[in-house]
């Protein structure tokens, strides 16, 4: 997965963000002042905008400033607040992460397919890293990969949201056979990583229950079935990377 990739990901999500926020923006400031009972120029003279240019902003081919959207606000007498609410995690990568990813592919046994930089909307929106098919019987495994292990819990609900969200991936009819969904996660082996892991043991086993060594053989094997949700350790420095066996 080179820089490029990364980039062209967020700058494709990062698109669609813009897009809603003033979709919404817009929606709200046509019911406001609906609800006000006052003409678009009336709004544009309250609020000091341009008539011509408020025309295009509810239009959608006007790009408003925040000053602009503040002062729009100002004069429907609503609040203007903008927010960043975590989803389903950073689309930022480090290069180790994309060693290991560079591992996992080539190590994978040629019975499974790989899709990288999967997107799911629905009911969870996000990216999933790898998502790797055996046609037989028909899986599909939902793989994330951390360099580090930053709110466990919350990283744990979004890679099954974002799993079980699949089904609306646009390569999703493309497989046959409607898969079963299962999941991977690899995790950078750190010291930190480690204590992150040892503290939250039981919560681990839990969602990932299966066996590393099982996992690890099932994915470069022909013959291992697949063992279930796992978590396998990988080691990763600049240019170099390994799967490690063992919980």
């Amino acid at each position: 997965m080179t820089e490029g990739m990364g980039q062209d990901r967020i700058g494709r999500e990062g698109e669609r963000i813009a897009d809603r926020v003033a979709r919404v923006f817009r929606q709200d400031v046509e019911s406001l002042r609906l609800d006000a009972g006052i003409s678009v120029p009336e709004l544009a003279r309250a609020s000091g905008v341009d008539t011509a240019y408020l025309y295009r902003i509810l239009a959608g081919t006007g790009m408003p400033s925040d000053r602009t959207r503040a002062r729009l606000a100002a004069a429907l007498g609503a609040d203007l607040s903008v927010r960043l609410y975590p989803n389903t995690g950073p689309l930022v990568r480090d290069h180790l992460q994309a060693s290991v990813v560079e591992l996992l592919l080539k190590e994978l046994h040629p019975r499974y397919r790989p899709f990288t930089e999967v997107r799911v909307s629905a009911p969870s929106r996000g990216w999933i890293d790898v998502v790797l098919h055996d046609p037989l019987p028909p899986l599909a495994v939902a793989a994330e990969i951390q360099s580090e292990l930053r709110r466990l819990e919350q990283l744990i609900r979004w890679s099954g949201e974002k799993a079980a969200s699949l089904p609306s991936w646009s390569g999703w009819r493309s497989l046959g056979t409607p898969p079963a969904v299962s999941r991977l996660l690899i995790v950078r082996r750190t010291r930190a990583n480690r204590a992150v892991a040892d503290d939250f043991a039981r919560q681990l086993r839990v969602a990932y229950p299966a066996h590393p060594d099982d996992a690890l053989a099932a994915l470069t094997t022909a013959t291992m079935p697949w063992p279930g949700p796992a978590l396998i350790w990988a080691e990763a420095t600049a240019g170099r990377a390994r799967f490690l066996p063992g919980r």
